[in-house]
């Protein structure tokens, strides 16, 4: 699996992230990792905004927006950080 299939791959659900981050432990591509970190960041972010009252529709919104952002970068091959937050998620989980 090359590191753009694995990278569309993390966006589809909690299963494919964590299929994607396997199959990327065994063989490092630097554009998966890129992703596999984008999509930890974005689905944590959607799971603390969901808990906040008056503020999980927007939060929901927002992680939706995120997650798209992400997948076309994912999906056109090139390492998009998603706005505000993307750099974060890269030094945050950047052992992944």
């Amino acid at each position: 699996m090359d590191g753009k299939t694995k990278a569309i791959v993390a966006h589809i659900t909690l299963i494919g992230w964590i299929i994607a981050l396997i199959v990327n432990s065994q063989n490092k591509d630097e554009i998966a990792s890129f992703y596999i970190r984008q999509m930890l960041g974005i689905s944590l972010l959607g799971l603390v905004l969901s808990f906040i009252p008056f503020v999980n529709l927007i939060g929901w919104l927002i992680t939706v927006i995120l997650w798209i952002v992400s997948l076309v970068g994912a999906a056109s091959g090139e390492e998009k950080l998603v706005p505000v937050v993307g750099e974060y998620f890269q030094q945050w989980f950047a052992g992944l």
